[in-house]
C-alpha cells in the first residue's frame, strides 16, 4: 500500500470517528448513557488523526514535487 492510499485510509476512518461521536454526542440528552467527556475526548483524538494523516499527504507531496525537480533540470543532461 502506498503512503497516500494509507493516509487517505487514516482521514477516512478519522472522519468516521469524528462522526460518530459527534452523533453520540448529539442524542446525549436523551441517552443517559452517553458519556460526554468520553465523547469529547474521542472527536479530540480523531481531529489528531486527521491532522497527522493531512501531514502525511502535505508531506508525500512535498517529496514527489522535489523528486520532479531532481528529474527536470536541464543543466545535468
Amino acid at each position: 500500500m502506498d503512503v497516500l492510499s494509507t493516509a487517505r485510509t487514516g482521514l477516512v476512518a478519522a472522519g468516521g470517528r469524528f462522526a460518530a461521536s459527534a452523533g453520540r454526542v448529539a442524542r446525549a440528552g436523551f441517552d443517559p448513557a452517553v458519556d460526554l467527556s468520553r465523547e469529547t475526548v474521542e472527536m479530540i483524538e480523531a481531529k489528531h488523526a486527521f491532522r497527522a494523516n493531512v501531514e502525511v499527504v502535505k508531506f508525500a507531496d512535498e517529496m514527489w514535487r522535489s523528486l520532479l525537480e531532481i528529474q527536470v533540470r536541464p543543466d545535468d543532461r
